[in-house]
């Protein structure tokens, strides 16, 4: 089992290492969701609340050839909405969401996203995790750090945070990592919750980062 750092430059120099290490082994990560436009990419995110987003990129091609526009979405019913996001589940609440999104966009923004967190949070479903993903990955915008269940559990695993509340996560990670890596970082984890640090029977044996690891659930 690894030596916890005890130092603040200890801790530092480990951090620098997992960095390193994401940056090998996922150089190039972009948003896992497909789209063309943060229009695309709201709309996108909404869909991926309790739903993967291998499935939501099934749905979306066939979503946005539906309803091209914005203004499309906003005088679509919830009704015909809900059968086509049907397969992503909470159809409902999510065609609701998605519907009042475009109408507080085109009726109070004038169809421009918000580029502020501020704004952002008054539209409807996009809460602090949605509204970090669209300005990160759709306007390139470090505004805070995307806490999903992958990067909540593996920062936790990695002691980067010992809260479970993803505010509370995320304000941790944003006091450690430098703001340049902020977006890069949870697509980078993401990644890495997918493929190595899994919730059930993570492949520590396998993993690059398994020697600056000491998390109590480790398998190898």
């Amino acid at each position: 089992m690894p030596i916890r750092p005890r130092t603040k430059a200890e801790k530092q120099a480990r951090l620098n290492q997992i960095l390193a290490v994401l940056d090998q082994m996922y150089p190039d990560v972009v948003c896992a969701l497909h789209h063309t436009n943060p229009w695309e990419l709201l709309v996108a995110t909404i869909l991926s609340a309790q739903c993967t987003d291998e499935r939501v990129n099934m749905v979306t091609p066939a979503l946005f050839a539906k309803y091209p526009a914005m203004a499309d979405f906003a005088a679509a019913t919830p009704e015909d909405l809900g059968k086509a996001i049907y397969s992503t589940g909470f159809y409902n609440n999510k065609a609701k969401s998605i519907i009042g999104a475009a109408h507080r966009i085109l009726s109070v923004f004038g169809g421009n996203i918000p580029t502020n967190m501020e704004d952002l949070l008054t539209i409807p479903g996009a809460a602090r995790k949605t509204a970090n993903v669209v300005l990160g990955s759709g306007f390139k915008i470090a505004s805070g750090v995307v806490v999903d269940t992958h990067v909540s559990r593996i920062s936790q695993r990695l002691d980067l945070t010992k809260n479970t509340d993803p505010v509370k996560i995320e304000k941790d990670l944003a006091s450690q990592l430098p703001q340049s890596r902020w977006i890069s970082f949870s697509h980078q984890v993401i990644h890495h919750g997918r493929n190595h640090c899994t919730a059930r029977n993570p492949k520590c044996g396998e993993c690059p980062m398994n020697s600056l690891c000491y998390a109590k659930d480790k398998n190898a």
